[in-house]
């Protein structure tokens, strides 16, 4: 009897710590002017609460004359006593909100509070009627330097920022512009690009991994673009069910899917074994090249024109190798591919502004901010990465490249020592445990 009453009393002060908690937590975000409304909402990570919320944000920060937009933030709160994490998406967020068991990296290695910010202009957080003139880097870092102001107040202990590959980017670029809203950041894949077309990547894939490994790949795009007769219809139908359409014609589109192959393949550390063999039928062929190079990214109607828009203006993107299939590809097509394959044709004449590039590769070389950067080897963005800041005997940039790794790398891939390694570092900076 003594035994069940002190677990009912103990379940009874559980709930009463809960529902205090909860209190406190909508006590802080009704307390927050810039948030519009907030809602509880469920997920499978018990030892957190969770809330939804929309956080209103100026389109034009030096002029607040032009308007606001709402941009969707996930608070995961773990208490006020231990360290926060922004994770800096360089994307939509639907898959956070919508996945019941979404917990990034860094926030469960420092057991760490939560705030995932979706990037403007996307998702739920792109206003209607949109104006892409507010569209740039330098806006979108001021949306999260909003944000961990706001929460500064309420969460004292110490800050990291992290992001996945557009997401790591973001990371990086806000450091470089508010280099102490944070303690310290850790952008994993993260390209830095100089031009709407870097030229970085072109090179790097010819020198990736073992000769044996490109070679089947160009054999098998050579075979593609030699059964590209055969093919085309295929690839026509394909395109037809899906209702795709496209700014330039099915067969440069093919084209492209098939260069977008040795790109997809290194980035995603896809397994040689796998490439059809020569034996393999041409739908067998087709089918694989489907799988890794959906044409549904070049068409109309995707979810990347955000995305689009940005690389042009001053994100940056990668071009391709064509000049080994000369004889089946026209090369005119595939030089400044991006903004006529990608964008409507009011985008031609945009110029690439680099201003971020210089402003990041100066602050990087010139500072030295507690910053992880964690790339794969083989990942084609690495080429465009800040690995060189290897060679420039910082002390507390770190950079870790995981061996024969792909965009999938992240900590927890590392091998076990290096794991150890960042672990004890990051523990040492948030000074947590």
């Amino acid at each position: 009897m003594k035994k069940h009453l002190i677990t009912t009393v103990l379940l009874i002060l559980a709930t009463i710590s809960v529902q205090a908690n909860n209190e406190s937590i909508e006590k802080m975000l009704s307390e927050i002017s810039a948030i519009s409304s907030y809602q509880k909402i469920e997920k499978k990570d018990s030892l957190r609460a969770y809330y939804l919320m929309k956080f209103t944000q100026l389109l034009d920060p030096e002029n607040a004359a032009d308007g606001t937009f709402e941009q969707r933030v996930m608070l995961g709160h773990r208490g006020f006593d231990r360290p926060m994490v922004i994770v800096t998406e360089g994307y939509g967020a639907d898959y956070a909100f919508n996945s019941p068991k979404y917990m990034e990296e860094l926030t469960r290695l420092l057991d760490a509070n939560i705030l995932f910010v979706e990037y403007r202009f996307f998702s739920q957080s792109k206003p209607v009627p949109c104006n892409w003139d507010y569209m740039t880097i330098a806006n979108s870092m001021h949306d999260y330097h909003a944000i961990v102001t706001a929460f500064k107040e309420y969460y004292t202990k110490k800050w990291a920022a992290t992001g996945i590959s557009k997401g790591g980017s973001t990371t990086m670029f806000y450091r470089a512009y508010y280099p102490n809203d944070v303690d310290v950041s850790v952008p994993y894949v993260a390209p830095l690009s100089c031009a709407l077309e870097d030229g970085r990547h072109e090179s790097f894939l010819e020198q990736a991994s073992t000769k044996a490994a490109r070679d089947a790949i160009r054999n098998f795009q050579f075979r593609l673009l030699e059964e590209k007769e055969q093919m085309l219809p295929l690839f026509d139908s394909y395109c037809l069910s899906k209702d795709y359409t496209f700014y330039v014609p099915t067969s440069v589109i093919y084209d492209l899917c098939v260069l977008e192959y040795q790109f997809s393949f290194w980035q995603w550390g896809m397994p040689v074994a796998n490439i059809p063999p020569a034996t393999a039928s041409v739908d067998e062929a087709f089918s694989y090249l489907i799988k890794n190079c959906e044409p549904g990214y070049f068409s109309r109607k995707n979810d990347l024109e955000s995305f689009s828009v940005q690389a042009v203006k001053d994100f940056g993107y990668y071009g391709y190798f064509a000049d080994p299939f000369k004889k089946y590809i026209d090369v005119d097509d595939v030089e400044g591919y991006y903004k006529r394959v990608m964008l409507p044709a009011e985008w031609a004449d945009t110029e690439f502004d680099d201003y971020n590039y210089r402003f990041v590769t100066d602050f990087l070389t010139e500072n030295d901010p507690k910053m992880i950067f964690i790339y794969g080897e083989w990942d084609p963005w690495t080429a465009s990465g800040v690995t060189w800041l290897r060679d420039r005997n910082k002390q507390n940039i770190k950079i870790y490249i995981e061996p024969d790794g792909s965009h999938r790398a992240r900590i927890g891939t590392m091998p076990e020592d290096v794991q150890k390694e960042i672990l004890d570092t990051l523990n040492e900076w948030m000074q947590y445990r």
